[in-house]
């Protein structure tokens, strides 16, 4: 079972919670959405035939960068 919580090992009394693993997905997360809030400032500063390319719009670029980080 992998989780938070997981059962009482015998062997070395290990109380079970699975602290090393529920660290790295929050790491995990936290990495991910700075990410996201990278790649949306990088998005804010691109040129308009570059937005074309790519096949947005500056309202779209607009509407996606005013989101929170957190957001998808």
């Amino acid at each position: 079972m992998t989780g938070l919580f997981q059962p009482i090992d015998a062997d070395t009394g290990d109380a079970g919670f699975c602290f090393r693993s529920t660290l790295r997905g929050l790491r995990s997360l936290a990495m991910r959405r700075h990410d996201r809030h990278l790649q949306r400032l990088e998005l804010a500063e691109l040129d308009a035939w570059k937005l074309n390319d790519l096949g947005l719009t500056p309202e779209d670029v607009r509407r996606k960068c005013a989101k929170p980080f957190w957001r998808l």
